[in-house]
């Protein structure tokens, strides 16, 4: 629908199952957001995550069900290329969830997750595209649905869900895309390459605005910033971080140098 308040439209957005429907939706919602149509009035309660409409493909399991991904082949690089459309999908429905869920924030906080759903949408469009040239199309391969479980399990406070969200699970993509930007890059498959790149440039800038909106409630909750963090990873993650850290990428994406050293330490450890 036209105007009305940015949580409705957002809502709009998270509800819509099939990846169409959502594109479609989070195109208008973006829109009418950047044309000033909306308000910051909050609607009703947030409902909860677990109402988040998802599609009926592909088949959900556990991250240690899907099988291993031979990318010396079409089918194992459409399985890869897979993956990362899932993951952008999710990240579509991240992005709203951050508008939607958390209300009272200053309109910039509003402004960046538009901002990255907008993108994520554009990069679910992209990888979906190349998957298609190989005539493969999204829902075609098993999925796992990581993500979007701990957008459950942070739903409850919205420093929990920039902690872990944007800057553990968005974060990791930092550190794993370039070496599947050399491994497509090594298979000639140069169409692939363009795409992961774009993905790669701009998810530092969404980790980044998780590290931003992070410190600013921290300092809004008088609580340290670096001590507080590694305090969720320890709760939530049981101190499992994954090796090896993009540095650079992280860098450029908010995080100190003491965090940087603090992560090694603890995926050395695992």
């Amino acid at each position: 629908g036209e105007g009305g308040d940015l949580f409705t439209r957002a809502w709009e957005c998270l509800s819509a199952r099939e990846p169409d429907a959502k594109l479609v939706a989070t195109d208008a919602a973006v829109r009418d957001w950047r044309l000033g149509l909306l308000e910051l009035a909050p609607a009703a309660e947030p409902r909860p995550a677990s109402e988040v409409g998802q599609p009926e493909r592909p088949e959900l399991v556990a991250a240690r069900g899907l099988p291993q991904r031979n990318l010396a082949t079409e089918q194992g690089r459409a399985a890869l290329l897979h993956a990362v459309a899932h993951i952008e999908l999710n990240a579509v429905n991240l992005a709203w969830d951050a508008a939607y869920r958390f209300r009272g924030m200053p309109r910039a906080y509003y402004d960046d997750w538009v901002g990255v759903a907008a993108e994520e949408a554009a990069h679910f469009r992209l990888v979906r595209t190349r998957l298609r040239e190989l005539s493969r199309d999204y829902g075609d391969f098993p999925a796992h649905n990581g993500l979007w479980d701990m957008a459950q399990r942070t739903a409850h406070d919205l420093l929990a869900r920039m902690a872990l969200v944007p800057r553990v699970l968005e974060a990791r993509g930092l550190d794993v895309t370039p070496g599947m930007i050399e491994r497509f890059r090594a298979l000639g498959d140069q169409a692939s390459v363009r795409v992961l790149e774009v993905i790669l440039a701009e998810e530092v800038g969404h980790v980044a605005i998780g590290s931003r909106w992070f410190r600013w409630l921290c300092e809004r909750r008088g609580v340290p910033a670096e001590p507080t963090y590694f305090r969720f990873i320890e709760e939530y993650l049981n101190n499992q971080v994954r090796c090896p850290l993009h540095h650079q990428a992280r860098r450029e994406a908010g995080f100190s140098e003491g965090e940087l050293q603090r992560l090694e330490a603890l995926c050395r450890k695992a």
